[in-house]
């Protein structure tokens, strides 16, 4: 496979079925941030923490290189003139956003009660599960500018959805088994 093809050097590339759109399209803008996020998400896997939450890394990480095919596909190109699936992948089911609850009720059952808002940091691990949480929030925001235009299936706006909210029971989590200190947003009041 050659890594260099000329096809996209003025500033267009191909969907999977062929149709050429701009790099800037709100389609190649949503899986280029799907992209960012699954690197994010290898970083953090990368570092100490447990064996169970990298696992689940892993299956998360596989799942997005699924809605990053599924985002890559023109939709109206999606199936074959046979009816059969262009990709030849299995499509987000209702049962992986379920492992994501799964995951962040097991997390969250572990937790102090969260009772404000916490300001992101308190140590790097947990700096990098936020900054994965907010390109995966922009990965949402794009998915969801391009279903206005174009067909997203439901399953990939969801997964989306409680992948930030597992990303931010993972921060806490990760604040928690490295004890930081997760400092709480207190708004000043006004008199």
């Amino acid at each position: 496979m050659k890594i260099y093809t000329k096809t996209g050097d003025h500033g267009k590339t191909a969907l999977f079925g062929g149709t050429r759109v701009p790099k800037h399209h709100a389609r190649i803008e949503s899986y280029g941030t799907l992209d960012e996020l699954n690197s994010w998400l290898g970083l953090i896997r990368d570092q100490e923490i447990a064996a169970q939450s990298k696992q689940q890394l892993v299956n998360i990480q596989e799942k997005l290189f699924t809605v990053g095919a599924i985002l890559a596909t023109d939709p109206e190109k999606a199936t074959m003139n046979n009816g059969k699936d262009r990709l030849g992948i299995e499509r987000l089911t209702l049962e992986d956003t379920a492992f994501l609850e799964r995951a962040i009720d097991e997390m969250d059952g572990q937790l102090p009660q969260m009772t404000h808002f916490i300001l992101p940091g308190g140590h790097t691990i947990v700096s990098y599960c936020h900054i994965a949480r907010t390109v995966c929030r922009r990965a949402e925001r794009m998915a969801t500018f391009l279903h206005e235009n174009e067909p997203v299936a439901i399953e990939v706006l969801t997964y989306l959805n409680r992948l930030s909210d597992y990303l931010f029971v993972l921060a806490r989590k990760l604040s928690y088994d490295v004890k930081a200190e997760e400092i709480k947003w207190i708004p000043e009041k006004k008199d």
